[in-house]
C-alpha cells in the first residue's frame, strides 16, 4: 500500500497512514515500554521502576530504619503523585511485596501491620498499615546525594527521580526478580549476600574466571523460605552458565517419633512461592480421593513457623515412600525455572549468566565510585576556596573589619583588595606559613565565594582557636584530595576501595544480621522407584458386594457370602466375592473395555456404597460384564455377542486412568458378552440357539486388542456363554437345582472351531450359562 499524500495545511491530528504502521509502531512502543519500565528489573540495582521509586520516596519522606513509621497510603500516595503516575493498589502491592520476608530475601521495606502471610492471604488496606525502610533499602540509597548516579525528570517534570540506585551489593542476585514482558520474561530466584560477595570479590582479583569456579562460591538459589534444592550440580552449572534452567526445590521434614512404634512426619520449610493453605487443601484432597493410600491426616500446627504434621495409616509405612509419594503428587516439590533476562545497561535485555551479572554490578560499582570521587573533590575544591577566604580574613583580620565596617559594599572591597601572598604571621602560641592555593598567580584579591563566605562568619569565629581549626581542616582536605587524585587515577586502587566496601557489606549484612545465614540447603534426590501398591496397603481382608445397578462396596473382614445384606429399593445383589485391600480389581463393560480399581480405594461397606460409574468413565450404555479380582500372569478368554473372541493376557488389560483400556473390538449392535479365566485345554460355547461347540484352545489366538476370531457358526442368534476347562476332567454346569453336573463323554460336541456345534446335553441350564 502506498504511502497517503498529505496535504501541508492539514492538522496533524487527522494524518492518515496504512494500518499496518500504525499498529506496528504503537505495538512497539508498549512493547518497549513494558520490558523497560515494567517487567524487566535492571541489572546494576536489580530493581524495576516502581520498586525504585517507592525507595526514593520513603527516602523523601525520610522514613529511615532507626526513624518512625508512616501510613502505607502517604506513601503509595506520594508515589503515585509524584513519580508513578498508575494505580495506588498496584503501587501498594508492589510494597508490601518488599516486605514480606516470604517472599524477598532481604526485605527493603519494614512493614507494621498485616502485609499478607505464606497463606495467600492479602495485605490489609494500605490505611491500616505502616512501612519504613530497612537497613537494606538504605543501602541501596548509600551515595544518592553524592552524584553517584544521573537522576531524569519525573513524568510531569516538576521533580527529578533517579535512574537507578548506586546499589552497594548486588540486588538482582541477592532478592531476585519475576516479571513477565512482551516477548520475553524474567525468573531470577534469591541468593545469599555473604555467597555473592565473595564471588565478587573473587572476580575483582581474577577478571577472567570462569563461571564454573564461581558455582565455588554461589553454589545455588538461597529462597526464603529455606527447602532443599535435590537438583544436580551440573545441572545448576549449566543454569547459571546459559542464564536458563530449572531447578528442584523440596520440604524439609523430619520424623517425629510419638513412642510405641507410631511416628509422624513434621514438615518445617516449603518450597518458595508455594502457598501453605493450597498444599494443605491439596494434600487433604489426595486423602479424600485414595490416591494417597498409606497418608491418614494432614493437620497445619503452623504459628510463627512453618509446622505441617502428617499422619502416615499404618505405622508400618516406609518413611521415604510417604515423602516421595507426597513430592511426586503435591507441591511439597517443586521446579523453579531460571531465566535471568535483565537491563543488561538499563536499556538492553539480555540473558545472563551468572558472572555477567556480577561483572555488571562489580563495573557500576565502578562508575559510582568515580563520580561519588569526583562529586567529593568538587566539594574539596570549593571548602579550600572558602577556607582560603577564611584565613586570608584572619591574617588581616583588621583591614577586613575596616573594610566591612566603613565601605558601602564590602563585598566588592573585599574582592578588589590586594591582600598579597604573603600569609606568614608569628605568634607568641605558634609559627606557621600559610600559603593557601590559587587559580591565578596575578590574582591577589578575594573570590566571590571567599568574600561571601568573609561576610557570613560569625563574631564568636574571630578567636585564635578558630583559625587554627581552619588550618588544620585545610591540610586534611589537601590530604584527602590528594588521596581522591590517586584515586581517580589508578584502577587498582579503585578496585581495592570497592573490594573494601564490599567486605563492610558482607560484614554487616551476615555475621550480625538476622536471616544472613544460608537458608537453604542441599541434598541428594534418590530416584524414587515404582512402588506397587500392596506394599503401601496394609493387607486386609475385605468382601467386594456390587448390585445389579451398579452400585459397590467393601466391607471389613471375610464374610459369609450366602448372608443377606441390604440394597436399595428395587436392586439385588450381582457380585459377592472375597478379596483383599492390596488386590485389584478388573471390571469388563460391555463396551469392549477394561477398567481397574484398587480394593483400598473402594468405599465402606457401612452404606450402599457408591455408583462405580464414578470410579470409571464406563458410559451409561454399557453394561457391567464381570468383576473380578486380577490374577498376574493369568489369561482371559473374551467374545462378543456376534461369536467372536479371543485370549488375551490379564496383565495386559490392567488399565492406568479411569477411562480404561479397550481391548475387545465391538461397534454397532454387537456387544462384549462374555470374559472368563483360562483355565484348562479345551473351550466350550454354547449359543443362543442351544448348540454347544467344545474345541481345542489352540485353535484360539492370543492377542492384546482386535476383533478376534469365530469361536461358533449362528444362523440366528448370537453368542450366549463360553469358558475354558480340562478335556479329560469333563464339562460342568449347574442344573437348574443348583447341583454342578459334569459331562465327560464330549466328543459328540467336539468339532472344529467356528462351526454350529449340537443341541446341548440334557438338563443343561435353560439360561444358557455355564456357571
Amino acid at each position: 500500500m502506498d504511502d497517503p499524500v498529505v496535504d501541508p495545511n492539514m492538522n496533524p491530528r487527522n494524518l492518515a497512514e496504512p494500518l499496518r504502521r500504525a499498529i506496528g509502531e504503537r505495538y512497539l512502543t508498549y512493547a518497549l515500554s513494558t520490558i523497560m519500565h515494567r517487567a524487566l528489573p535492571d541489572a546494576r540495582d536489580g530493581l524495576k521502576p516502581v520498586h525504585r521509586r517507592i525507595l526514593y520516596a520513603m527516602r523523601r519522606l525520610r522514613l529511615s530504619s532507626t526513624g518512625g513509621f508512616l501510613k502505607s497510603a502517604k506513601i503509595s500516595g506520594d508515589t503515585m503523585g509524584d513519580f508513578h503516575p498508575h494505580g495506588d493498589a498496584a503501587i501498594y502491592d508492589a510494597m508490601a511485596r518488599l516486605a514480606q520476608d516470604f517472599t524477598i530475601r532481604y526485605p527493603l521495606v519494614d512493614g507494621q501491620g498485616n502485609f499478607g502471610n505464606i497463606d495467600g492471604d492479602n495485605p490489609a488496606a494500605s490505611r491500616y498499615t505502616e512501612a519504613r525502610m530497612t537497613v537494606m533499602a538504605e543501602a541501596l540509597l548509600n551515595g544518592l546525594d553524592e552524584n553517584a548516579v544521573d537522576f531524569r525528570p519525573n513524568y510531569d517534570g516538576r521533580l527529578e527521580e533517579p535512574v537507578v540506585l548506586p546499589a552497594s551489593y548486588p540486588n538482582l542476585l541477592a532478592n531476585g526478580a519475576a516479571g513477565i514482558a512482551v516477548g520475553m520474561a524474567t525468573n531470577i530466584p534469591p541468593h545469599n549476600i555473604g555467597e555473592l560477595i565473595d564471588a565478587c570479590l573473587h572476580l575483582i582479583k581474577t577478571p577472567d574466571a570462569r563461571d564454573d569456579t564461581l558455582l565455588n562460591y554461589v553454589p545455588g538459589p538461597d529462597f526464603p523460605t529455606g527447602g532443599v534444592i535435590v537438583e544436580p550440580a551440573e545441572n545448576i552449572a549449566q543454569a547459571y552458565r546459559t542464564g536458563r534452567g530449572s531447578i528442584r526445590l523440596r520440604a524439609k521434614w523430619q520424623v517425629e517419633d510419638l513412642g510405641r512404634g507410631t511416628w509422624q512426619v513434621v514438615v518445617t520449610e516449603i518450597p518458595y512461592q508455594v502457598q501453605k493453605s493450597k498444599l494443605v487443601e491439596r494434600i487433604a484432597e489426595l486423602i479424600q480421593t485414595k490416591k494417597l493410600p498409606i497418608l491418614a491426616d494432614v493437620r497445619d500446627e503452623s504459628a510463627d513457623d512453618i509446622r505441617l504434621v502428617l499422619e502416615p495409616k499404618s505405622k508400618n509405612v516406609d518413611p521415604d515412600i510417604l515423602m516421595n509419594m507426597l513430592f511426586r503428587n503435591s507441591d511439597l516439590e517443586i521446579r523453579f525455572s531460571l531465566n535471568m533476562n535483565v537491563l543488561i545497561d538499563g536499556v538492553t535485555p539480555k540473558v545472563c549468566s551468572l558472572k555477567e551479572v556480577l561483572r555488571a554490578f562489580l563495573d557500576f560499582r565502578r562508575d559510582v565510585l568515580i563520580r561519588r570521587s569526583t562529586h567529593r573533590m568538587e566539594k574539596i575544591d570549593h571548602r579550600l576556596e572558602v577556607l582560603e577566604g577564611l584565613i586570608v580574613a584572619f591574617l588581616n583580620l583588621d583591614r577586613v573589619i575596616d573594610i566591612i565596617r566603613y565601605d558601602d559594599d564590602p563585598k566588592a572591597a573585599l574582592m578588589r583588595e590586594d591582600w598579597g601572598r604573603d600569609f606568614t604571621r608569628a605568634t607568641d602560641e605558634s609559627d606557621y606559613v600559610s600559603p593557601p592555593p590559587v587559580a591565578d598567580e596575578d590574582a591577589m584579591g578575594l573570590t566571590e565565594v571567599q568574600a561571601e563566605a568573609i561576610l557570613n562568619m560569625r563574631l564568636r569565629s574571630l578567636r585564635r582557636l578558630e583559625e587554627m581549626e581552619l588550618v588544620a581542616e585545610r591540610d586534611a582536605l589537601m590530604e584527602e584530595r590528594a588521596g581522591l587524585e590517586d584515586l581517580l587515577e589508578q584502577p587498582g586502587l579503585q578496585w581495592d576501595t570497592i573490594t573494601d566496601e564490599l567486605r563492610a557489606v558482607k560484614k554487616t549484612f551476615t555475621k550480625g544480621y538476622d536471616r544472613g545465614q544460608r537458608l537453604t540447603t542441599f541434598a541428594e534426590a534418590a530416584e524414587a522407584e515404582d512402588v506397587p501398591l500392596e506394599a503401601m496397603i496394609e493387607r486386609e481382608p475385605v468382601t467386594v458386594v456390587c448390585s445389579q445397578m451398579g452400585w459397590i462396596r467393601a466391607m471389613t473382614g471375610h464374610i459369609d457370602l450366602t448372608r443377606e445384606l441390604k440394597f436399595k429399593d428395587g436392586d439385588s445383589p450381582r457380585f459377592i466375592f472375597h478379596a483383599e485391600t492390596t488386590d485389584k480389581l478388573l471390571v469388563f463393560g460391555s463396551n469392549g473395555r477394561f477398567y481397574t480399581l484398587s480394593a483400598a480405594n473402594l468405599p465402606g461397606g457401612r452404606g450402599m456404597g457408591e455408583p462405580l460409574r464414578l470410579m470409571v468413565d464406563l458410559p451409561n450404555e454399557a453394561e457391567i460384564v464381570d468383576l473380578f479380582i486380577h490374577r498376574p500372569g493369568g489369561k482371559l478368554l473374551v467374545a462378543s455377542s456376534a461369536g467372536d473372541g479371543f485370549v488375551v493376557p490379564e496383565d495386559d488389560v490392567v488399565a492406568q486412568t479411569r477411562a480404561g483400556k479397550q481391548v475387545l473390538n465391538v461397534r454397532d449392535d454387537v456387544k462384549a458378552r462374555v470374559c472368563a479365566p483360562v483355565q484348562g485345554d479345551a473351550v466350550a460355547v454354547v449359543g443362543e440357539n442351544r448348540k454347544v461347540l467344545v474345541f481345542m484352545l489352540d485353535e484360539l489366538p492370543e492377542m492384546g486388542r482386535g476383533k478376534g476370531v469365530r469361536l461358533q457358526k449362528y444362523k440366528d442368534g448370537g453368542l450366549s456363554d463360553a469358558t475354558t476347562f480340562t478335556l479329560g476332567e469333563g464339562l460342568s454346569w449347574r442344573d437348574p437345582a443348583g447341583r454342578t453336573r459334569t459331562e465327560t463323554e464330549l466328543d459328540e460336541w467336539i468339532g472344529k472351531r467356528a462351526s454350529a456345534g449340537r443341541m446341548a446335553p440334557r438338563g443343561f441350564p435353560r439360561d444358557n450359562r455355564f456357571t
